[in-house]
């Protein structure tokens, strides 16, 4: 993993420090997440795609933030139970940070740097401008849901856009290449 993005410090939900070294080895895919945001849905296919592959290596991280149209409001707790409740969510969720804007996070900072481009952006790009909810620059987090893929070497790999789900064949490849990596 790359020793800067391996190194930033997190919090998980519940309060506790780590670092994504704490992963080193395994396929991330790193994802912001809202619930209350249209496409909160893809928790349900997140989830599944955790289950499918988390023997095989793979690790789902939450990070939910509230940068979108205050799209997830809530406390940690309430977050956490939302997920529980409505999702069975069992992937790693992480407190809430802000993925864009002069208070983003070092490790949105440091991933937007590293990938400036999303796979499958376009179409839902222009459906957000046409509604003028662009929040920040071409190669910030466009919105909820947004995937970084870091392959097993700690290499940040690929960027997917919000509207790529779990079980899109782009992404479920992407994460199946890596996965296959020693």
């Amino acid at each position: 993993m790359s020793n800067t993005l391996s190194q930033i410090p997190l919090k998980r939900i519940d309060g506790s420090a780590t670092t994504l070294q704490a992963y080193a080895g395994k396929v991330l895919l790193v994802v912001n997440v809202a619930s209350k945001c249209g496409l909160t849905p893809q928790y349900e296919g997140l989830q599944k795609l955790y289950a499918a592959k988390q023997a095989q290596g793979l690790e789902i991280l939450g990070f939910p933030a509230n940068n979108f149209l205050g799209q997830e409001p809530g406390t940690e707790a309430e977050i956490s139970e939302f997920c529980q409740l409505n999702y069975q969510v069992q992937f790693p969720l992480f407190s809430k940070i802000s993925v864009v804007g002069a208070d983003q996070h070092p490790l949105y900072a440091e991933l937007t740097t590293l990938v400036p481009q999303s796979t499958g952006e376009g179409p839902f790009r222009e459906r957000l401008a046409g509604k003028n909810l662009i929040v920040g620059g071409p190669t910030d987090v466009l919105w909820n849901f947004e995937k970084f893929l870091i392959g097993r070497s700690g290499q940040v790999v690929a960027r997917f856009s919000p509207d790529v789900a779990g079980d899109d064949p782009r992404l479920v490849q992407a994460i199946e290449a890596e996965l296959a990596k020693a």
